[in-house]
C-alpha cells in the first residue's frame, strides 16, 4: 500500500510539474520497484525461521515462539530443584525406625505405596527396596496428595508416605530419635520423609540426590548474563540451603507446597521482575506456564513439557543460558534488518521519484530492480550470520 501510494503521489507530482508523461510513469515504475518491501517482509520472519532452527540444533525445542522472544527481557531465572538443578536419581542411603520396626518392612511397606507413584523420591525408595530384593505387596485405594506425598492401605494397614509438609497437615509429631536423624540428613543435604500409621510416624528414610555436573556452570553463565538466580523447591529448608550454596543461587524458597509455586512466581512479577521458571514435574506446571518464559525440562513429566514455552531436549540446565543467548542475539539481527530495509526505503524512495533529478542524478526502473533485490540479499545475509552466534 505504501509502495502504491507512493508511486501514485510521484506520478501526479511530476505531471504538476509539466513534465513528458512517458518520464512521469517512470520515475512512479522506479519508484514502485524500490519500494517494493520484499527486505522488510523478510527482516523479522527470516530471523525468527532460523533462530528457531538454531535452537533445535541446540537442543532448545521452541513450543511458542513468544517465549524465546521474551527471554531476552529476563531479569529472573527459577530453578525447581529435583530433576532439574539435581539428577533426580535418588537412593535412600539410611533408615530409622521404631523400636520392632526392622528398617527392611518399613522399607518394603513404603515401596509398596510408592510403586504407582511417578515422583523421583517414590522411584528412589522402589530402586532400593529392588536392589534389597524386597517383595512387595500391592497397595489399595493409593493417592498422591502434590506437596505432600501419598497415602494407600498396604496388607490392611493405612499408611502415608511424605516430608515434612505431611507431618505438619497429618500434626504427627516425630519421636526425638526421628528428629535426631533427619538433622543429621539434613546437615548432609539428604531429604527426610516419613512414614506415617495411625497417628505416629514409624520410620523415617534419608534421600540423596546429586547435583548435575552442570547446574554449577549454568549458574555461573546467568549470572555472567546478569540474572538473578533462585531455587523453588518443597524440599526441607536445610536441604535446598546446601544445594544453594554449592551452585551460588542468590535466594531460595524452601517448603513450596505445589499450588504455592505459581503464586510465589506472580509474586516476583508484582516485583517488576520479568522470570522464567525452569522446571520438570508435574508440580511445576502451573508455575511454568505463570512464568513470563516456561522452560521445560525435556526427561521430565508430559505435562510439564506441554506447559514449556521452550523445551531443553537434552535436559542440561546449561541450556538455560543459551536460550536467553539466542533471545537476545536473534532480537539484534532483527533490530538490524528493520534499520536496513526501513533506512533504505526511506533514502530510495526520493531518490528514485526524482528529487535529484535537476542535478542529473535519476534513477532508471532497471538500476530500481537492482538496488530492491540487493536490499533483499543483504537482509537475508545478515540473518544467515545469526548462525555464527556462540550459544
Amino acid at each position: 500500500m505504501i509502495a502504491i501510494t507512493a508511486g501514485v503521489v510521484t506520478l501526479a507530482a511530476w505531471l504538476l510539474l509539466r513534465s513528458e508523461p512517458a518520464y512521469a510513469v517512470e520515475r512512479m515504475v522506479t519508484v514502485l520497484v524500490i519500494a517494493c518491501p520484499h527486505a522488510l517482509g523478510l527482516a523479522v520472519p527470516l530471523v525468527i525461521a532460523i533462530s528457531t532452527t538454531l535452537g533445535a540444533r541446540n537442543g532448545l525445542l521452541v513450543r511458542d515462539r513468544r517465549g524465546l522472544e521474551e527471554a531476552r527481557l529476563l531479569s529472573t531465572v527459577v530453578f525447581d530443584k529435583t530433576g532439574t538443578l539435581t539428577l533426580g536419581e535418588h537412593r535412600v542411603v539410611a533408615m530409622q525406625g521404631e523400636p520392632g520396626l526392622s528398617d527392611d518392612e518399613a522399607l518394603r511397606l513404603a515401596a509398596a505405596m510408592e510403586q504407582d507413584s511417578e515422583h523421583p523420591v517414590a522411584r528412589a525408595v522402589v530402586a532400593t527396596a529392588a536392589e534389597r530384593g524386597l517383595a512387595l505387596p500391592r497397595a489399595r485405594e493409593f493417592r498422591a496428595v502434590p506437596g505432600y506425598g501419598v497415602e494407600a492401605i498396604v496388607e490392611g494397614r493405612r499408611l502415608a508416605l511424605g516430608g515434612p509438609n505431611l507431618l505438619e497437615r497429618s500434626r504427627v509429631e516425630p519421636t526425638s530419635q526421628l528428629r535426631d536423624f533427619a538433622d543429621r540428613a539434613a546437615n548432609a543435604g539428604q531429604s527426610t520423609i516419613y512414614l506415617i500409621e495411625a497417628g505416629r510416624a514409624r520410620a523415617a528414610f534419608a534421600v540423596a540426590d546429586a547435583v548435575r555436573p552442570e547446574s554449577s556452570e549454568a549458574v555461573r553463565r546467568l549470572h555472567k548474563l546478569g540474572l538473578e538466580v533462585m531455587m523453588l523447591t518443597g524440599d526441607a529448608r536445610a536441604v535446598a540451603d546446601a544445594v544453594a550454596r554449592e551452585l551460588q543461587i542468590d535466594r531460595v524458597y524452601a517448603q513450596v507446597l505445589p499450588d504455592a509455586k505459581a503464586a510465589k512466581i506472580e509474586e516476583l512479577r508484582a516485583e517488576g521482575k520479568r522470570v522464567a521458571m525452569v522446571g520438570d514435574g508435574v508440580n511445576d506446571a502451573p508455575a511454568l506456564v505463570t512464568a513470563d518464559v516456561g522452560i521445560a525440562i525435556g526427561a521430565g513429566t508430559d505435562v510439564a513439557v506441554e506447559a514449556g514455552d521452550v523445551v531443553l531436549v537434552r535436559s542440561d540446565p546449561r541450556d538455560v543460558p543459551r536460550i536467553v543467548a539466542l533471545s537476545r542475539a536473534s532480537y539484534r539481527k532483527m533490530v538490524q534488518n528493520l534499520w536496513w530495509a526501513a533506512g533504505y526505503n526511506i533514502v530510495a524512495i526520493p531518490f528514485a521519484a526524482g528529487v535529484l533529478a535537476p542535478v542529473g542524478l535519476v534513477l532508471s526502473p532497471a538500476i530500481g530492480a537492482v538496488l530492491m533485490s540487493l536490499s533483499t540479499v543483504i537482509v537475508a545475509v545478515n540473518a544467515q550470520l545469526l548462525r555464527r552466534v556462540r550459544l
